[in-house]
């Protein structure tokens, strides 16, 4: 489902928000207003995923991006058909061992993995994918 904006979201999903270790303002297009008023694309499954994630690793996870819209993808290089521009996200490997936090994330139902030197790209895409990105594939 998707919200125009932050404002939007938080007053439709209030009662119903159910990920506690999660918050709308980490999710949302952090493009600072410069393209939307913060668009939220909501996938409560994909919520599910993230926190039984969230729950096996036991440790806090950082997302240093979720939901984008579609001008801020293009600003910063996303690609075309990024799964950002629905739900997708990256999480920071700073305090984790990375092979902990992909096996765990197989495990719970993500299906797209980008592995990165310092982030992980996860997504939960209908054909299962996983691809490097420049500098990561001799951590991995």
């Amino acid at each position: 489902m998707y919200f125009r904006s932050d404002q939007e979201a938080r007053r439709v999903l209030a009662t119903t928000w159910h990920w506690p270790n999660f918050s709308l303002s980490e999710l949302v297009c952090r493009c600072a207003g410069r393209f939307c008023e913060r668009s939220y694309w909501h996938d409560p499954l994909f919520l599910d995923r993230l926190q039984a994630l969230r729950t096996a690793i036991g440790k806090p996870l950082r997302l240093t991006s979720a939901h984008r819209c579609s001008l801020w993808n293009a600003a910063i290089g996303g690609g075309a058909h990024s799964q950002h521009k629905r739900m997708a996200v990256d999480i920071s490997l700073n305090g984790h061992d990375r092979h902990q936090v992909l096996s765990a994330a197989k495990q719970v139902g993500f299906t797209g993995f980008g592995l990165a030197k310092s982030f992980l790209h996860l997504d939960a895409r209908a054909a299962p994918a996983m691809w490097y990105y420049p500098g990561g594939r001799g951590l991995w």
